[in-house]
């Protein structure tokens, strides 16, 4: 099994801990939930049929891992809101965000975050189908849907984000000619470096 093992991490993990990272924005999160796919692998190994390939089938469970972790996250926050004193407590994180972190072309930031708004099935078919490269074939097979589910999540998916990418842009939009207003009436300060 070690050696098995071995051949599927070093043919897949790469594509898998993508997929992982895309979902939930978080490389030590990824990790996490990569870790857990490869112990459901191990303890799940002897059940593979060979009915799909061994990489459909990867991704399939890491979809699962995922999904459970949404719920978990769900529920957490839940429990959160129903616990904490938003009024006499302060919440402040001092970490960038993880679009922040890993996401460096204005493009790529953008779809990134626009990615937010898709449902997780929404974002699984983009991820692998736009950034991971799988036909819709592959897609299916990996995400246990039937094509035309594939093709309507994906429609779906790519009418939010698209929508979301407008709304990104003309709020820049909107902020730039506020600046350049700001500054053609002389209410922009400029700060000196010193």
């Amino acid at each position: 099994m070690e050696e098995t093992f071995q051949i599927l991490y070093d043919a897949y993990h790469q594509d898998l801990y993508q997929f992982l990272f895309y979902m939930v924005k978080d490389k030590t999160q990824a990790e996490d939930l990569a870790q857990e796919v490869y112990i459901r692998v191990l303890n799940s190994y002897h059940t593979f049929e060979g009915r799909s390939s061994e990489k459909t089938w990867l991704l399939s469970i890491a979809r699962h891992v995922a999904i459970d972790w949404f719920r978990k996250q769900q529920t957490i926050r839940q429990r959160i809101m129903g616990t904490f004193d938003w009024d006499t407590q302060d919440v402040r994180d001092q970490h960038l965000l993880p679009d922040e972190l890993a996401v460096q072309h204005e493009n790529v930031r953008e779809i990134y975050t626009a990615l937010d708004h898709c449902t997780i099935d929404q974002r699984a078919v983009i991820i692998l189908r736009f950034i991971q490269g799988y036909s819709i074939q592959e897609t299916a097979a990996a995400l246990g849907f039937s094509e035309s589910k594939v093709k309507t999540t994906q429609h779906r998916g790519l009418k939010i984000l698209r929508k979301q990418m407008e709304l990104l842009r003309e709020e820049l939009m909107d902020d730039e000619v506020i600046l350049e207003r700001r500054k053609s009436r002389g209410v922009v300060k400029t700060t000196s470096g010193g």
